[in-house]
């Protein structure tokens, strides 16, 4: 999901199109000590959780609402998604094309434009029981391949075991805590099949800094710092692409794909 950030949030000077796109601001950074400080808000998690829960309640269920007001800029998102998942079907060794995982799926923007059209089947993971709702109905001429719409939160979903080729989570990882963030893709790890892989597409800070945003409760990360979290949890990066074409006032989006460390 995603939507323009207020200026009550605290960030660095591109634009955020919420946990989606999102334009980076003129704020203040998680060093400030005006900004009443990143490790604060996420001292209690769930509140940290349910005020994110909160924000998106209110959120119109439309491509446009899901992007924050940058609804025009879903065709070049999803063409360049497009053209990262050929990408990785060049690896050795790829993907299956049986079972994606769209995580923090809203409205099905991308399962519909991107997923559906790849796999067999596609299940969907959303916080939101109105965006699920909307998913299945935007989804309806998909009904043979879509598969379980699980409404629940990225902090408590649990994949079955060995059953994705990819699992897809999109402007959504900054809605967790670092914790969390870890445990989940510890947890997706384990829910690929034979060589599946985890893309994720994310907002970066262009600074080293945590940007915190304050009125959906999320965070926009460094990329240095998320490829930490990553190794934390068992992950590497075997591409990385950076999406073009968006507005400049944006922050700058990364595509990573992922697999999990082989240990010795």
């Amino acid at each position: 999901m995603a939507s323009q950030k207020s200026d009550e949030s605290c960030m660095d000077s591109s634009t955020k199109i919420n946990i989606p796109p999102v334009p980076a601001k003129n704020d203040q950074s998680r060093n400030d000590p005006e900004c009443s400080g990143f490790d604060d808000l996420l001292t209690d998690s769930t509140s940290y959780y349910n005020n994110a829960k909160k924000y998106w309640s209110n959120v119109s269920p439309t491509v446009d609402g899901m992007l924050g007001g940058f609804g025009s800029i879903s065709f070049i998102d999803i063409r360049g998604s497009e053209q990262f998942l050929k990408q990785l079907y060049k690896q050795k060794p790829a993907p299956g094309r049986k079972w994606a995982l769209d995580c923090g799926a809203g409205i099905g923007r991308i399962s519909k434009n991107l997923l559906l059209p790849w796999f067999d089947q596609v299940d969907l993971v959303e916080q939101d029981e109105h965006f699920c709702e909307t998913a299945r109905k935007e989804l309806v001429d998909f009904t043979s391949k879509l598969g379980t719409v699980f409404n629940s939160g990225l902090q408590d979903f649990i994949p079955e075991e060995g059953r994705y080729d990819i699992i897809w989570a999109q402007w959504v990882l900054g809605h967790l805590t670092d914790e969390d963030a870890v445990q989940f893709f510890v947890r997706c790890a384990k829910g690929l099949a034979r060589g599946g892989m985890i893309v994720i597409k994310e907002n970066f800070t262009t600074s080293n800094v945590v940007d915190v945003d304050r009125t959906d409760s999320s965070v926009t990360r460094p990329l240095l710092q998320m490829k930490q979290l990553l190794k934390q949890g068992n992950m590497r990066v075997v591409k990385e692409q950076r999406q073009t074409s968006f507005p400049k006032e944006l922050y700058p989006v990364y595509m990573l794909a992922l697999r999990p460390i082989i240990k010795n």
